[in-house]
């Protein structure tokens, strides 16, 4: 059993690396249905449940200061990509879609909890909370929500578990669409022409080259990160607390959130390796969280199954309907939903199962869900908290 503080995070830390590096040399289908950051969590939960982690002073102070810098960091690095500017260009028909799609799944989260409440372990409605935060956003506004509403781990655990399952069907069944994209176009009478205009000045925008990640690059925003996230973790515990979301935390979020949109729009956004040591952030980030949870309480996990199919089908339903409407086209729809539920992993994969040009599109729109998905998560949270 390990109960030193230190062990506990360097034996989490090479947990972690040899995942990620399996996940990259080893790849195909395995990989492809269980992401690496899956395995991350179920390895580190199990870990939890057979005893390998003890609940030792020096093993929660760890978890509490590692996790508590590296959370702000991560965010104000992801979104050191996300230009405002550039996704004011996708046009309001686009951005229109985009927040319809993110209020539907917020829509499909209250519905479904208010009809299964009944069913749920205590606390479930701060894990939906996070995971509306994932399926706005992406799987580090998810991290962030569980943060700021300090869900249950072992409910969390549920939560992960809705984000592969129930996210995999939802993308198989979106691609299973494309083919049927001028049928659908014709049902909703929509019009299509002014999607060539904006690809092609997004297009031209992305078509600089990519520079090469260095040393002073790496470094440069590793310290970058943890210095805003250190003085946002600062000033937030000093400014007032509002309702049950809005505390200490999310002032954290919000002020590290605050410095990576601005930094975006100057030549710091530009620059690469802001996603890569991001990444490795969330990695840690996730396995910590795990180190927490207790799967001996996964017998209830069907349910939860069955809750993430009714959330998405009502989202669908509140998508089809607003197609038929307000005559969408099935590329909007798709991929403002897949930018909402799988982020900028999956959403420019379906933009450019459509056409290779529109790929762009699928990123800026994902782009702006790991902007929203936190705030999101803090709406949904108000809603369910009041049942």
């Amino acid at each position: 059993m390990i109960q030193d503080g230190v062990m506990f995070v360097c034996f989490l830390l090479a947990f972690t690396a040899v995942i990620a590096i399996a996940e990259k040399k080893i790849g195909g289908k395995f990989f492809k249905y269980v992401p690496g950051i899956v395995l991350i969590y179920i390895g580190a939960a199990l870990m939890k449940t057979f005893g390998l982690f003890s609940a030792s002073e020096s093993v929660e102070n760890a978890y509490g200061t590692v996790r508590g810098l590296l959370l702000p960091a991560m965010l104000m690095l992801m979104l050191l990509h996300c230009d405002l500017r550039k996704i004011v260009r996708l046009g309001p028909k686009m951005l229109l879609t985009f927040f319809a799609a993110s209020l539907s799944i917020v829509g499909g989260f209250t519905i479904t909890y208010a009809l299964l409440r009944g069913f749920y372990a205590e606390g479930t409605w701060k894990a939906f909370s996070a995971l509306s935060a994932s399926w706005t956003g992406g799987s580090a506004n998810m991290v962030i929500l569980q943060g700021i509403l300090d869900v249950p781990e072992n409910i969390f655990g549920y939560a992960l578990i809705m984000d592969t399952v129930n996210y995999s069907v939802w993308v198989m069944f979106l691609f299973w669409l494309v083919p049927f994209a001028m049928k659908f176009n014709k049902w909703t009478k929509a019009d299509t022409s002014y999607i060539d205009e904006i690809t092609a000045h997004l297009e031209a925008e992305e078509s600089n080259s990519q520079q090469p990640i260095g040393f002073v690059e790496l470094i440069g925003f590793l310290a970058l990160g943890l210095f805003v996230s250190a003085a946002a973790t600062k000033i937030g515990t000093v400014l007032p607390e509002l309702g049950a979301a809005v505390n200490a935390t999310t002032w954290t979020i919000i002020i590290a959130s605050a410095v990576g949109l601005i930094l975006a729009m100057t030549k710091v956004g530009k620059l690469p390796g802001s996603m890569e040591i991001s990444k490795v952030m969330l990695y840690i980030v996730i396995g910590l969280i795990a180190s927490h949870a207790d799967f001996s309480q996964l017998f209830q996990a069907p349910v939860y199954i069955i809750s993430g199919f009714m959330i998405m089908f009502f989202h669908g339903l509140i998508m089809v309907i607003l197609a038929k409407v307000f005559k969408l086209d099935l590329f909007t729809m798709g991929v403002a939903s897949l930018a909402n539920i799988g982020g900028v992993a999956s959403a420019p994969i379906l933009a450019g199962a459509f056409n290779r040009a529109l790929i762009p599109v699928g990123i800026l729109m994902a782009v702006l869900g790991s902007l929203l998905g936190t705030y999101y998560g803090i709406l949904t949270s108000y809603i369910l908290s009041a049942f």
